[in-house]
């Protein structure tokens, strides 16, 4: 499958630039609390896989909140991809979150800051992806708008949308419930996000 444009500029050199801006034990500590608020409405897991996971912050927060979980990371950017498996805690998989295969299924299948960036001409794939790759639980962790729109992303256009990705997920798939959801504001004192909102769906048992 030939990349998109927006897949094509996250794996070229604004992907590195983005590496550059995004890292740091301040961004961990914030993810740190996200996840918490997250994993309080979810039984026992043992296996989690995230979409488009860069550099790895949000797989190392959950590492810290629990350390035996089995972890896995999809990215595009192979530099990312590399600093992942430094760490050395999580498996990786390189490649797209729109045309992937993986050999597993995952008790949690999630993104965060990621959809906002997927063509939306080829959202419904990778809702597909997370849906069939989840054994019950899928958390999207976005920019919420209640219509979809598109946002000027440092001077570059197309390259950011937001929408109502957690509600076009129920709208699909009938047998997913809303759990729970939350918002992380960029002016929390102690642990601010980019103002993303979070939804955790539950396949039906």
């Amino acid at each position: 499958m030939s990349l998109s444009d927006q897949e094509s500029f996250w794996k070229g050199e604004f992907g590195l630039g983005y590496i550059d801006r995004n890292k740091g034990e301040k961004i961990i500590s914030s993810n740190i609390h996200l996840f918490s608020n997250v994993f309080k409405n979810i039984d026992y897991i043992d296996s989690i896989v995230e979409f488009g996971c860069n550099i790895g912050l949000n797989l190392l927060a959950i590492d810290r909140l629990m350390p035996d979980v089995r972890l896995t990371g999809v990215d595009i950017n192979e530099n990312a991809l590399s600093r992942v498996e430094n760490w050395g805690k999580a498996k990786t998989v390189l490649g797209s979150v729109v045309d992937l295969e993986l050999s597993d299924t995952y008790d949690l299948t999630f993104t965060k800051g990621v959809l906002i960036h997927i063509n939306p001409d080829h959202l419904n794939k990778v809702y597909e992806n997370l849906y069939n790759y989840s054994n019950r639980y899928i958390l999207v962790a976005e920019y919420y708008n209640p219509n979809p729109v598109t946002v000027p992303y440092r001077g570059e256009s197309d390259k950011l949308f937001k929408r109502d990705f957690a509600g076009e997920i129920l709208d699909i798939y009938s047998d997913l419930k809303l759990l729970s959801y939350g918002f992380c504001y960029k002016r929390d004192l102690l642990f601010p996000q980019d103002d993303i909102t979070w939804f955790l769906l539950e396949k039906s048992k």
